[in-house]
């Protein structure tokens, strides 16, 4: 049997592909002028993208 791994790693790598995943998007939208690219809104979208991948990937 395949163990899971840790969580708090998880957690982690989560948190720093949805920072640069966000980045890339938030980039864009702001090449576009839809959304600015500032730290809030920076910090903002990778929560909610961290959140979004643990409800639908990480949660058992």
């Amino acid at each position: 049997m395949a163990s899971s791994g840790d969580i708090r790693v998880l957690l982690v790598i989560d948190l720093l592909l949805s920072l640069a995943f966000a980045a890339v998007a938030l980039y864009a939208l702001d090449l576009a002028n839809i959304a600015a690219f500032t730290p809030p809104n920076l910090a903002i979208a990778t929560l909610v993208l961290a959140v979004l991948t643990y409800v639908v990937v990480l949660n058992e």
